[in-house]
């Protein structure tokens, strides 16, 4: 498998990925799980400026790639969750997106 952080997102039709891809993906990157039709990961923090200040970079990222996550943000969390609506699940798209999230940050969240 081609390096995630070296790819870039590609717009997408067809079929979502199969559960055995989901899962060999998903083994690449800590902390992300599957949730229904998405993948999705909870990043915790000090206080609101560190959430508020990845929550920008999440979406700078997103603007780049042209691919969304929902986020749902709180004082010192935000949990994001990718999937691709154009093929009705997951694709390639959110493991890129999800090894970009977690390239922001030093450690494991």
């Amino acid at each position: 498998m081609k390096n995630l952080l070296q790819q870039h997102c590609e717009n997408r039709t067809g079929s979502p990925m199969t559960a055995a891809d989901i899962q060999a993906h998903l083994s690449r990157l800590a902390g992300w799980r599957l949730a229904g039709d998405a993948i999705e990961k909870t990043f915790r923090f000090g206080n609101f400026h560190e959430t508020m200040a990845f929550v920008n970079a999440v979406a700078w990222i997103a603007h780049g790639e042209d691919h969304h996550p929902d986020l749902q943000i709180g004082y010192d969390r935000c949990t994001v969750r990718f999937n691709t609506h154009s093929v009705g699940g997951i694709s390639i798209n959110d493991f890129i997106c999800a090894a970009k999230t977690d390239a922001l940050l030093p450690v494991a969240h």
